[in-house]
């Protein structure tokens, strides 16, 4: 049984698929009745996530691969390949913020992670992904730290305004190839990578103050979109980024 937007006949690899958005995004494409490829460093969760989307009646595999090391992205794409055949859906999910504090007080070491996997890893899958496809769309996770002042979060934020450039860009270019690009823009969702900003009650509090829905979205409300732009249903949807924050940025 597939969800409302369907997937068959699709393989999709989704990183950073070993919780939160990855794995709701991994969970809801293989409920729309694609064969998925989950993707991060450490692979034990994976297998747990690609076990529990077997046992559902899904197709999924479980790969460990770092996006910031080329040669690990080109594996993840072969053996995606050799387990469902070639891949015509990306989802780029994986991220890190490993400094929180005033911009100007980032470390060179932190700055230089955060944009080795934040940026460089969607470049990485997107050009390998590019260069096996015939046509089909990438989605890029991006934030609404991306678009707005993002304080205490600035290189995160940084990180994330150049995946919606990397976006638009690749729109452009990879059209002729019938590769669309489009991009998610969450704001505060309910996972553990949130989890310093959630239990700190007054950075919650006022990261909430001005939201029309004043409240973190759960993972799966950002599944569904990414699912969307995945299908058919979206086939005339290219280079837009898509704002899910429940209003914040208004």
């Amino acid at each position: 049984m597939t969800g409302p937007i369907p997937l068959e006949d699709r393989v999709v690899v989704v990183t950073g698929a070993s919780r939160g958005i990855g794995l709701a995004i991994a969970e809801a494409a293989s409920a729309a009745g694609a064969a998925v490829v989950l993707a991060a460093r450490k692979v034990e969760p994976l297998e747990a996530a690609a076990a529990a989307l077997n046992a559902a009646g899904g197709r999924a595999r479980a790969v460990a691969c770092h996006t910031g090391h080329p040669d690990e992205v080109a594996a993840l794409f072969d053996a995606a390949a050799e387990a469902f055949g070639p891949v015509d859906g990306l989802v780029n999910n994986a991220a890190t913020n490993p400094y929180f504090g005033p911009t100007l007080g980032v470390t060179d070491a932190a700055f230089d992670k955060i944009f080795e996997v934040n940026v460089k890893g969607y470049l990485y899958a997107a050009r390998e992904y590019a260069s096996r496809a015939q046509g089909g769309a990438i989605v890029n996770v991006a934030s609404y730290a991306g678009i707005q002042a993002a304080p205490l979060m600035g290189p995160y934020g940084m990180s994330k305004a150049a995946v919606i450039s990397l976006t638009r860009t690749l729109a452009v270019e990879l059209a002729p190839a019938r590769i669309r690009v489009n991009a998610v823009a969450p704001g505060l969702v309910e996972t553990r990578f949130s989890a310093a900003l959630l239990q700190d009650e007054e950075i919650r509090k006022r990261l909430l103050a001005d939201a029309p829905i004043p409240r973190p979205a759960q993972p799966e409300e950002v599944a569904g979109a990414v699912v969307f732009l995945l299908s058919a249903a979206a086939s005339y949807v290219n280079g837009q980024t898509l704002v899910i924050d429940g209003g914040a940025t208004l």
